[in-house]
């Protein structure tokens, strides 16, 4: 399990995060859509924090740099 996502794409997704997890306590945590976002908020932080996202490599992006010296 190689590393797949980049630095801005983290930040991206953590942003993402935050934004889902307000908008899900904003609609009623316990709500459909406040289910789904609490959902969202933490694909995308779990994605960001480990640099892994398994829909870029079934679709075969890479947003990590890959000039390793």
């Amino acid at each position: 399990m190689g590393k797949n996502v980049g630095p801005t794409d983290k930040i991206i997704r953590l942003v993402l995060a935050v934004a889902a997890a307000i908008g899900a306590f904003v609609t009623g945590a316990s709500s459909t859509v406040g289910i789904i976002l609490l959902v969202v908020a933490v694909v995308m932080a779990v994605t960001a924090f480990v640099g892994f996202c398994p829909l870029y490599r079934i679709v075969g992006v890479n947003t990590c740099s890959t000039d390793r010296r």
